[in-house]
């Protein structure tokens, strides 16, 4: 007999790193939500790998990026060979103002850590918890639920999220389609130890030709662990099972690893043999699989009141690692506009947007991995700076849509829509070394109004302008150069003041004279204005995102 209770502003689908990361704003934004997995136990496997530079800036201002940090391995670049013979050196080299490079830790390291995340903040993964069923309606959705235990159980929330991957109940709950296409070839994964003398901080591919002129290529990205990397291959014709292996609930999404056993050490070492630009042996074999993968993206990222993030909203070739980091970024763009809707700051158009904004990315990234895949990274047109930022996704933005403001400032300065850059050289009276501008939004769960210039009296005008609109959470101050905020009169001394005393925020925002930012919870421009227009354009910013400036918010849960 189902049990029937709220107990939760947003019921989770799915504890993958997009689901955590769903879990992990929602508490940092003091939502609470309940995080539901089938399975019993976080799987063993290193599927997702490659961890790029824009999640790492997430997961700092997260108060995160310390334990990734720690547990994760550098990732300096792949070396492509072609017929055993080096045909390019990509180094995965990052501009000097972004904080952070590539790097490479298994999928159940970073679920570990997500997962201790989220139960510091109060929300613990209900393992074995299968979703059944839902139904939605204007005022919520009930879900049933059958528990660890065998019990039904029903729940009433006002939002789902479905993080539940490839074959997402969820989306075929909704009814979304999920077009798209498979490549025939099936593959094959090793996590193992290999002894050879390619240096460990760069991922392989090499290729070698066929007499039919088709080329076979074999793909290691390294993994914590002396010598250790995740081999990805094809799978042998004498290996082939099936042809529908690994395609999963029988829903016609060939994609993801087959269940059942993997192949053997000596099956792996066979195609290394082959395919390797240099001998090697392998040993020490933690896990093996058989996958296939497709290529698909849903008509749209939400219905009502319920929606789909990660794999459940697009699924792609593995190329380039960025699976898992667009479906975090997804769950970052969605958390903190439920929370802002659920905390009573904003109406529920605001939700509207994340299909309006995600979507076009996960579009973009479907397409991009695709060719990738077919004609391999280094015949993409692109020059290679950019290819390496798109890569990185640095690139990601929203200009243009519908929580954009108004261009203002030079052209190639950033604008709203884009990343917030981050900037080295902030200093304070009291400590004795330079911050980050990471530094600054570290812990801040919502929106950050930064007020840039050299006039004291303006930038406290600026400062008690924005603190009369409401919804915003925090303001600080960026006064230029090395002065103390100007001759006109001292900064409001109850707001925290930093100097731009290296230059670099100038030099990366362009800001035109004295200047106001407002950065998003997701780490993106929300808007910038003249400072002596701060009221008038923080109130366009809350219209926009349906906020409602008399409406006190809920307050956030401290943990």
């Amino acid at each position: 007999m189902a049990h029937h209770r709220t107990t939760t502003d947003v019921l989770i689908v799915g504890a993958g790193p997009v689901g955590l990361s769903a879990a992990a704003e929602l508490r940092r934004h003091g939502v609470h939500c309940r995080l539901v997995d089938r399975l019993p136990a976080r799987l063993p496997y290193a599927k997702a790998v490659g961890i790029q530079p824009r999640t790492l800036e997430l997961w700092d201002r997260m108060g995160l990026v310390r334990s990734v940090l720690e547990a994760a391995v550098p990732l300096r670049g792949q070396l492509v060979y072609v017929d055993g013979r080096e045909r390019d050196r990509i180094e995965l080299t990052m501009p000097p103002e972004v904080p952070y490079g590539f790097a490479a830790l298994p999928q159940y390291e970073t679920e570990r850590l997500l997962e201790e995340y989220v139960a510091r903040r109060g929300t613990v993964i209900e393992r074995g918890t299968e979703l059944l069923s839902f139904t939605q309606d204007r005022d919520g959705v009930t879900a049933r639920l059958r528990t660890a235990s065998g019990a039904d159980e029903e729940l009433r929330v006002p939002y789902l999220i479905g993080c539940d991957g490839a074959h997402s109940v969820v989306r075929k709950t909704l009814g979304l389609s999920f077009e798209g296409g498979a490549f025939q070839e099936a593959y094959m994964l090793g996590d193992v130890v290999a002894e050879w003398d390619l240096p460990h901080a760069y991922g392989i591919r090499s290729s070698r030709g066929a007499a039919d002129g088709s080329a076979d290529v074999l793909v290691c990205i390294p993994l914590p662990g002396e010598g250790r990397y995740r081999m990805s291959m094809k799978l042998p014709p004498e290996l082939a099972g099936s042809p529908d292996a690994g395609a999963g609930a029988g829903d016609g999404v060939a994609h993801g690893l087959q269940s059942g056993g993997g192949p053997g050490l000596a099956d792996l070492q066979d195609v290394v043999d082959r395919l390797a630009p240099r001998p090697a042996r392998l040993s020490g074999l933690r896990w093996s699989s058989v996958f296939r993968i497709s290529h698909r993206i849903v008509d749209r990222y939400d219905r009502g009141r319920v929606f789909v993030a990660g794999d459940a909203a697009h699924i792609h070739p593995p190329t380039g690692a960025q699976g898992m980091n667009t479906g975090v970024q997804d769950a970052c763009n969605l958390a903190w506009k439920l929370a802002l809707v659920v905390r009573g700051g904003a109406g529920p158009e605001l939700l509207g947007t994340y299909d309006a904004e995600r979507r076009p990315v996960g579009e973009e990234v479907v397409g991009r991995t695709v060719r990738h895949a077919v004609r391999g990274i280094e015949a993409d047109p692109e020059d290679r700076r950019t290819l390496l930022l798109r890569e990185a996704q640095l690139l990601v933005g929203y200009r243009g849509g519908p929580l954009s403001g108004a261009p203002y400032g030079p052209e190639d300065a950033p604008q709203p829509g884009d990343r917030a850059p981050d900037c080295a050289g902030l200093t304070t009276p009291v400590a004795a070394f330079p911050l980050r501008l990471l530094d600054v939004l570290r812990d801040r769960p919502g929106h950050v109004v930064l007020l840039y210039g050299s006039d004291g009296r303006a930038l406290a005008d600026a400062a008690a302008a924005a603190r009369t609109v409401g919804g915003l959470a925090s303001v600080a101050v960026l006064a230029a150069g090395n002065g103390d905020g100007g001759d006109a009169g001292p900064v409001d001394p109850s707001l925290p003041v930093y100097r731009d005393a290296a230059g670099e925020f100038a030099r990366l925002y362009l800001p035109d004279g004295a200047t106001g930012f407002l950065v998003r919870p997701d780490g993106q421009l929300g808007a910038r204005f003249p400072l002596a227009g701060t009221a008038a354009a923080l109130g366009g910013c809350l219209r926009a995102l349906s906020v409602r400036p008399d409406t006190p918010l809920r307050d956030p849960v401290v943990p």
